[in-house]
């Protein structure tokens, strides 16, 4: 049995190695997550809480909850720890950091992705999300996506190739881990072309303002309904500097920096041409 100094010397030493959660939105049975877990596994400690069930789309939204299931998850022959949660992505990150966690994560890295999160639906992505609600608690978070046909979105396919995707994961979990979170950044949003090689550049990109996905209307005889999406983009050249043209025309790494500061820059000069502050009338 060890003594209260042999305790406290392995809990001094524990805390030196980083703590690393991984979370998802396509849920714990998910090739993309466990791709993920597989890369970053060798740079410290690695936790993971997904997702019961598939969630994709479920934004930064709170639902679901319960017990954190504990279970069995290894790769490359080690061990890691691991719970599912009945839980949306963003609340899975609650069970990882408050309840699960035995100190503060180094990192939060969400993914790997079925699909791309770019352009204005970036809030749509439980991926995102779950890296903005980390951020939210003070955790450094990067989220990661794979480009995939749409037809994969909702699935646990195992004919895709996570390995390039994973390769730029461990990346920037490791220059995150180095070097700290740029400044003025909470979440870094990585995607990742389909076509993609370890030799693929990476470029610093913005949020496009275009729609990047939209909604099929389908008649029927009862009225319409929504159906599905596409991929249709509200602009076929997005702007040069930002997250669509990068990764679906330039075929490049995009690498966006996001905040959870979600205020407009309105300008001082606008501010006065709208409206001071009155009471409304």
């Amino acid at each position: 049995m060890a003594s209260g100094k042999d305790k406290s010397q392995i809990g001094n030493l524990k805390s030196k190695i980083p703590l690393l959660v991984v979370v998802n939105d396509d849920g714990i049975a998910s090739p993309g997550l466990r791709a993920a877990v597989t890369a970053l596994v060798g740079m410290g400690e690695v936790l993971v809480v997904a997702p019961r069930d598939q969630q994709t789309a479920a934004g930064r939204a709170f639902f679901g909850g319960g017990v954190a299931q504990p279970i069995e998850y290894a790769v490359a022959g080690a061990r890691v720890r691991a719970f599912a949660v009945a839980a949306s992505p963003a609340l899975a990150v609650r069970y990882a950091v408050l309840l699960l966690a035995d100190r503060a994560p180094a990192l939060v890295v969400a993914g790997i992705n079925y699909g791309e999160n770019i352009g204005n639906s970036v809030t749509v992505s439980g991926t995102v999300g779950a890296a903005m609600e980390a951020a939210s608690l003070g955790v450094p978070a990067l989220a990661v996506s794979l480009v995939t046909d749409a037809k994969y979105h909702y699935s646990h396919d195992d004919s895709i190739d996570f390995s390039i995707a994973a390769h730029f994961a461990k990346f920037f979990a490791r220059r995150i881990l180095e070097r700290g979170m740029p400044r003025g950044a909470d979440v870094l949003n990585v995607n990742v072309p389909s076509d993609a090689r370890r030799a693929t550049p990476w470029r610093w990109t913005r949020v496009a303002r275009a729609n990047y996905y939209r909604s099929l209307v389908k008649k029927t005889r009862r009225g319409s309904c929504l159906d599905g999406y596409v991929l249709a983009l509200d602009n076929a050249v997005p702007e040069r500097d930002a997250d669509v043209r990068a990764v679906m025309l330039d075929r490049v790494v995009s690498l966006t920096p996001l905040t959870v500061n979600l205020t407009a820059r309105v300008s001082a000069l606008e501010k006065a041409r709208w409206g001071g502050e009155k009471k409304g009338a």
